[in-house]
């Protein structure tokens, strides 16, 4: 319905006679429009645009000058700090690193130590039940076929045994040694007794 009155008014528009405007009223609007010449002459004339002329700055005053050399030196001082406070902060930095590096180390030596204590237990268990296998031995053989074996016994194994072995096990032994060995090894077992324990 829309499109069908547009159709209609399109022809009405259509066979309408456009009519020219009087050339009256034509020539009316455009003297409106323009000015006159008198009007023209009596309006004044735009000035020419003047440059603008750059006026010097003053000088500044002694007080300005010490003012700018104030705080020229205050913004280097706080410069400096700024500087300085970076500087310490990295230094911080690499302390606590070194300081972490340094706790760390010290837990692994300390676990280690505490692994050495116990293998170093373990190792003199072993060789005290090792030595006391060995008295154990010797306790239950003959004096004489035991002092037989200690006239020719390296001195050092010989002290460890005899000290360890029971003062009656040992007298008959010792007595049943050649006199000369069983005197060293004697004062030998003495100068062992006397020393302070590791």
């Amino acid at each position: 319905m829309a499109l069908l009155l547009a159709a209609k008014l399109q022809a009405v528009v259509a066979q309408a006679p456009i009519a020219a405007p009087p050339l009256a009223l034509v020539t009316a609007a455009r003297a409106s429009s323009e000015p006159s010449a008198a009007a023209r002459a009596a309006a004044p004339s735009p000035s020419p645009a003047r440059p603008l002329q750059s006026v010097p700055p003053e000088p500044p005053s002694p007080e300005q000058q010490a003012e700018r050399a104030v705080l020229e030196g205050l913004r280097a001082r706080r410069g400096e700090l700024d500087a300085r406070d970076q500087a310490i902060a990295a230094r911080e930095m690499v302390l606590a690193a070194a300081e972490k590096r340094i706790a760390q180390r010290i837990e692994e030596l300390g676990a280690l130590q505490q692994r050495l204590q116990v293998l170093d237990q373990r190792l003199s268990e072993r060789e005290a039940a090792g030595w006391r296998q060995m008295v154990k031995l010797y306790e239950g053989m003959r004096p004489r076929d035991a002092a037989a074996i200690f006239d020719d016994l390296e001195t050092s194994v010989l002290l460890q045994i005899l000290d360890r072995m029971g003062e009656r096990k040992a007298a008959p032994v010792l007595g049943a040694m050649k006199p000369d060995r069983a005197r060293s090894i004697t004062a030998e077992l003495a100068r062992h007794r006397a020393r302070p324990a590791d």
